[in-house]
C-alpha cells in the first residue's frame, strides 16, 4: 500500500487514477505529476519503485496544496465571509445556495430534508 501525502492510494489502479485520491488533485494535476516524473500513463502503482515513489511525493510537496492545508484554507476562506457579513456569508451561515439558485423549490441538498409544515394540505384540481 503506497502512502502519499497521507493518504493510502490503491495499488492496483493506474498511477493517474490513484493519485486523484488525493484531496486536492485531479486527472489533469495527477497527468502533470506524472509527465514531470517521467511515469509512463499505464503504469501501475504496484510497478512502481521506491525512487518514483519519492519522487511523486516530493513533487506533491513543493508544487501542489493537498488534503488537510487545501481543507483548512478552505474552510477559513468560509469563516472569513461569514465574520464579513457580505451576502456570501450569511448564506453559508443559513445553510442556504450561495451562488444565486433558487429556492422556493429545489435546492434540497443544501437546505436538508423536507420539513413538513402542519396544517397545510395539497389543493385539489
Amino acid at each position: 500500500m503506497a502512502r502519499i501525502a497521507g493518504v493510502n492510494i490503491p495499488t492496483g489502479k493506474r498511477v493517474v487514477i490513484a493519485l486523484t485520491y488525493i484531496h486536492g488533485i485531479g486527472r489533469t494535476s495527477a497527468v502533470k505529476i506524472c509527465e514531470k516524473n517521467a511515469i509512463p500513463a499505464e503504469r501501475r502503482v504496484f510497478d512502481l519503485t521506491d525512487d518514483e515513489l519519492g519522487r511523486i511525493r516530493e513533487t506533491i510537496d513543493q508544487d501542489y496544496q493537498v488534503e488537510g492545508d487545501l481543507r483548512r484554507e478552505h474552510s477559513m476562506n468560509v469563516k472569513r465571509l461569514m465574520d464579513l457579513g457580505c451576502y456570501r456569508g450569511l448564506r453559508h451561515r443559513r445553510g442556504l445556495p450561495v451562488r444565486g439558485q433558487r429556492t422556493h423549490t429545489n435546492a434540497r441538498t443544501r437546505k436538508g430534508p423536507a420539513k413538513a409544515i402542519a396544517g397545510k394540505k395539497k389543493v385539489a384540481r
